[in-house]
C-alpha cells in the first residue's frame, strides 16, 4: 500500500504532509515553492510510493470558491497530467491555518517558529490529511 500526500497549495509556497505506508499516521513532509511543486513530488515519488493525493480546496464562509480556489483549480490540472494514474481528492480547507496557529501554540511551540509561514503551511497539510483520513473512517 502506497503513502497518500496531502498539499496546502499557496501561491508562493506550499505544505506538504503524508501518511505512513500503512495510512495510519499523518506526518509534516515539507514545504516547498509552488513554483517547484510537480518537481518536487515527481522526484519524491520515486522515492517513496505514492497511491493518491489530497489537495485542500479554499472556500469561503458561504461554501463557494475562494478567490485562490481557480489556482488550486489550475494545479490540480497540472497534477493530473503529471501523475494521470493517481487519484486527486479534494478536501475542504477552512480554518486550517487558524486551526495549525492554535496547534502550534498548544504544542508548545515558540513565538518565532509559528512565525514561519511554512510551518504553518505543513501542519495545515497535516490536518487536511487527516480530515481526508477521518473521512474514510466513517
Amino acid at each position: 500500500m502506497g503513502r497518500v500526500l496531502a498539499i496546502d497549495f499557496g501561491t508562493k509556497c506550499t505544505g506538504l504532509a503524508v501518511t505512513d505506508p500503512l495510512r495510519i499516521i499523518a506526518t509534516a513532509l515539507d514545504t516547498v515553492p509552488s513554483s517547484d511543486l510537480i518537481s518536487y513530488l515527481k522526484n519524491y515519488a520515486i522515492r517513496e510510493a505514492v497511491d493518491e493525493f489530497v489537495i485542500g480546496m479554499p472556500r469561503t464562509l458561504m461554501n463557494e470558491d475562494s478567490a485562490t480556489a481557480p489556482m488550486v483549480r489550475e494545479f490540480i490540472v497540472k497534477l493530473k497530467e503529471a501523475f494521470p494514474e493517481k487519484p486527486v481528492h479534494e478536501v475542504d480547507e477552512r480554518f486550517t491555518s487558524s486551526i495549525a496557529q492554535r496547534a502550534m501554540i498548544e504544542g508548545g511551540m515558540k513565538k518565532k517558529d509559528r512565525r514561519v509561514k511554512g510551518n504553518v503551511d505543513k501542519v495545515s497539510a497535516v490536518l487536511i490529511l487527516q480530515a481526508f483520513m477521518d473521512k474514510l473512517l466513517r
